[in-house]
């Protein structure tokens, strides 16, 4: 390897694509979307106005938003063969191998599979957005040996995906809340998962194996999972104090502990989490039992009194979709969820303006054993 050629371990910094999707300024503390301020979004904008904004490129005024509720509705149903598919499924299979294998199988329905344009990229990014919630739940119903629950069209889209997993209709604080969570996880710039999603979609591979992929990269500890390590802590502390105690045997131990840290936001608290524990002390408050809210908090201020490293955005929305009566395993499949339309935002651009990912190595093994 050349002198000018530097490596870059798990290549940290380095710039591997040019996207007009979103952008992470960790000087301002902003999450960009096509020129907006996420975290300004997820205040006063529902999922539906960032669907549009990421497919289509502007926020949706009130008749485009109905459109896409109305697109989204269409595709709410799941082809049968697809939920036999989950009944073949050993019992122990963790639900994201669930979600990952019925997306792979969606790829066999679509007539139109091989076709890369942008119309029908964009129709399918609407096809998967309206049966990925579908599959979520569904999946995990059959693994757990529970019928199968169909949509309620009648209800929004998210809180139609809310009722799949818990068989209750929502209040109008859980469904706004809810949505807002899925607004944070819409969309992130090039983490793991989305690289991996661009990666696979330059080889000219379909969206639906861009998005099997992203799903393996999301089960992934250190990518996906923190939102369920997180809550499992919470349940095994119990109270305030046993949480305290919990994170200070860890530390003093050198354990990871999930739901601090990032590897964009290093020197500050990730801003999506400052939206859901808001929305924690909310749900806290409706339900007159503040127990959770005062463990994050006690933690947090651990963290960053021993660490100095603050919560992202799964510390705070493990206790929020706890509070909503979802159950554990399916916290990282509706991360995945969420991100199902910035995922197919970034694999059309891909298709639009395509080089494939073909990167080189720093070989540091021996050279010239064979001698002949």
């Amino acid at each position: 390897m050349g002198n000018e050629e530097k490596f870059f371990p798990g290549l940290d910094g380095v710039i591997a694509a040019e996207t007009k999707i979103s952008f992470l300024d960790t000087e301002l503390g902003e999450i960009v979307i096509h020129g907006y301020d996420l975290i300004d979004l997820s205040k006063t904008k529902s999922y539906l106005d960032i669907v549009h904004l990421l497919l289509e490129g502007a926020l949706p005024n009130h008749d485009e938003k109905n459109t896409v509720e109305k697109r989204l509705k269409k595709e709410y149903e799941v082809p049968n063969g697809v939920l036999q598919v989950f009944k073949m499924l050993p019992e122990q299979t963790h639900p994201m191998d669930g979600l990952r294998t019925g997306i792979s199988v969606l790829a066999g329905y679509d007539s139109q599979v091989e076709d890369r344009t942008f119309e029908i990229n964009k129709q399918r990014a609407y096809q998967l957005l309206g049966k990925v919630p579908n599959i979520v739940a569904n999946s995990y119903r059959t693994l757990k040996q529970k019928p199968t629950v169909q949509p309620m069209s009648e209800l929004s889209y998210s809180a139609n995906f809310l009722y799949m997993i818990t068989e209750k209709v929502p209040s109008e604080l859980e469904e706004q809340i809810f949505d807002q969570s899925l607004v944070l996880y819409s969309e992130h710039e090039m983490p793991n998962s989305t690289f991996t999603a661009r990666v696979i979609a330059s080889t000219q591979s379909d969206m639906y194996g861009a998005l099997t992929g992203a799903v393996a990269s999301l089960k992934g500890s250190l990518h996906g999972g923190a939102n369920e390590a997180v809550m499992y802590m919470l349940q095994e502390a119990k109270t305030v104090e046993r949480f305290e105690s919990l994170l200070e045997k860890k530390l003093a131990q050198k354990e990871k502990i999930m739901g601090f840290g990032h590897r964009v936001y290093m020197k500050k608290m990730d801003p999506r989490a400052l939206i859901m524990k808001k929305a924690l002390k909310q749900l806290c408050e409706n339900a007159g039992d503040d127990l959770l809210y005062q463990m994050c908090e006690a933690g947090e201020k651990i963290m960053e009194r021993e660490k100095g490293i603050y919560p992202n955005l799964d510390y705070y929305a493990a206790p929020v979709y706890w509070m909503l009566g979802i159950p554990i395993q399916l916290y990282t499949p509706i991360f995945f969820s969420a991100r199902t339309v910035g995922l197919c935002a970034h694999v059309i651009e891909q298709h639009e303006n395509n080089r494939l990912f073909r990167p080189r190595v720093h070989y540091i093994g021996e050279r010239h054993v064979y001698s002949g």
